[in-house]
């Protein structure tokens, strides 16, 4: 069993480096992996920002994670991805307020939930995990080109696979499943990586996105019942990655020294695995920007990326 465990928990993240003087923004940064990255970032000498849709708990986070390290360096800001005026405005903070910013982390995230609508509109899956993290992403590109060499991490998930982006009824209108909602916004993420990538090239900017694992995480609230995922959730213990197993990944990507001249690939348990053919189409990706572009009404001057 103990074998399994360790086979389960997945690859570590061996890299000692420092980033004394560097900027870290994490979004979704107060709970799951999310706080684990961020620790692990306060750890390692970071100024980290927790962007956050609930500043308590933000606060709460900041403080344990100040208590933790050491490090008092650790800033909280409002960001709640379904409002696009949250998003520019976070932004327009960090443009205004920060120097640099050498680490941008997409890691918030919603899983499985009903056929909820983003204050814009948008189906609220795909909204916040593809859409608003598209906008922040780009409003923040220039500031990132200016901290160069800098990173963008994009946490994805190997469901992935099962998606499919219905460019014809993006809002899921027709028939919406919580499943195929999450695939599709999960998809998006890998297209994004790869089309952002392939945009940013000689800037110095790498992108990189990942599968965190099968972790115990407040993520799979909608799933089933309170009293059903405290059953399941003591059976499957032993199978499932803790929210500091499925964080190594994720900060592997934003420091490991050896992706220092990779840009756009996919990875899992710390090593580049191969996304499904569907997510390496450069059509679909270039099709996807263009219609987030248009969704987020982004200016001329940012669509133009590179």
């Amino acid at each position: 069993m103990l074998a399994l465990r360790r086979w389960t928990a997945g690859g570590v993240c061996q890299s000692k480096v420092r980033l004394d003087g560097k900027t870290v923004l994490i979004t979704g940064a107060n709970t799951g992996i999310g706080k684990e990255t961020a620790l692990d970032m306060a750890q390692r000498g970071a100024r980290v920002i927790l962007a956050c849709r609930d500043t308590t708990k933000g606060h709460a986070a900041a403080d344990d994670i100040r208590h933790r390290t050491g490090n008092g360096n650790v800033q909280v800001k409002k960001l709640d991805l379904a409002s696009l005026q949250s998003v520019r405005a976070l932004a327009k903070d960090i443009q205004e307020n920060e120097q640099h910013l050498d680490i941008l982390i997409n890691n918030a995230g919603i899983m499985m939930c009903p056929k909820w609508k983003t204050e814009d509109g948008f189906e609220m899956q795909f909204g916040v995990n593809h859409l608003g993290h598209f906008l922040l992403t780009v409003c923040l590109l220039d500031l990132l080109k200016k901290s160069a060499p800098s990173r963008i991490v994009i946490v994805s998930s190997i469901a992935h696979k099962h998606g499919r982006i219905h460019f014809d009824d993006i809002n899921l209108d027709k028939d919406y499943k919580s499943d195929k909602s999450y695939s599709q916004s999960k998809l998006a993420n890998v297209l994004f990586c790869r089309e952002l990538a392939a945009r940013l090239q000689g800037t110095g900017v790498n992108v990189y996105c990942l599968h965190p694992g099968v972790i115990n995480t407040e993520l799979t609230r909608h799933l089933l019942p309170n009293w059903a995922l405290k059953i399941v959730g003591t059976l499957l213990m032993m199978l499932i990655k803790t929210p500091q197993e499925g964080a190594q990944t994720t900060i592997f990507c934003a420091v490991d020294e050896s992706l220092a001249n990779v840009s756009g690939l996919y990875y899992s348990d710390c090593a580049p695995k191969t996304p499904a053919p569907h997510a390496q189409d450069d059509a679909a990706a270039k099709k996807l920007w263009d219609l987030s572009a248009s969704m987020v009404s982004l200016a001329e001057t940012q669509q133009s990326v590179g």
